[in-house]
């Protein structure tokens, strides 16, 4: 007897609004250049409603098609939206993604897992540019004397802390309507 689980509808048309959430929020940070990314809302969104490996799959989705659409960069950083959507996963099972009390916490261990990967695609791949208003801040810091690898950490660090704390605080208002209408996603 096969011990195989069928994918749901509901878990695929949740793993498609994710991914819809994060290129929208995508779009909209590179049209007006900010500093954050908006690109995990959904990421983290499907992590906390069913899990690790719907956020894994959220991110990656996201990160295909803005890669093949829009941004060719995000291509780049889909080892960021899987380390993201493994770790809210995992700390969304021990932590309610509605407790307020506990965002900001949610939100640093959440971005300082990114930040490590993105940091390091940023560096050594992008020389510290890349499409993101982020860059901008990079630029300004160079040209005050700071250390490239420094400079690009400490962006990164800060943008993408407050990148996650806008996410998990949408994930938690969406999560409060959402979570009562999702049954057995699996």
């Amino acid at each position: 007897m096969s011990t195989k689980k069928k994918i749901s509808l509901q878990f695929i048309i949740i793993i498609a609004m994710a991914a819809a959430l994060n290129i929208v929020g995508s779009n909209l940070a590179l049209l007006l250049k900010l500093p954050v990314y908006l690109d995990t809302i959904g990421t983290i969104l499907a992590a906390a409603l069913l899990g690790p490996l719907a956020g894994c799959f959220a991110g990656g989705v996201t990160s295909i098609i803005m890669g093949l659409t829009s941004d060719l960069i995000s291509l780049y950083y889909l080892p960021v939206q899987l380390v993201i959507g493994l770790g809210a996963g995992l700390l969304y099972h021990k932590w309610r993604p509605d407790k307020w009390k506990s965002l900001w916490l949610v939100a640093l261990l959440i971005s300082l897992l990114g930040t490590v990967v993105s940091t390091a695609i940023t560096y050594f791949l992008f020389h510290g540019i890349t499409s993101s208003g982020s860059s901008i801040i990079v630029q300004l810091l160079l040209g005050l004397g700071l250390n490239k690898a420094f400079a690009v950490f400490m962006v990164q660090l800060i943008t993408d802390y407050f990148d996650r704390l806008i996410g998990v605080s949408v994930v938690a208002v969406l999560y409060r309507i959402l979570k009562a209408k999702i049954v057995n996603p699996l």
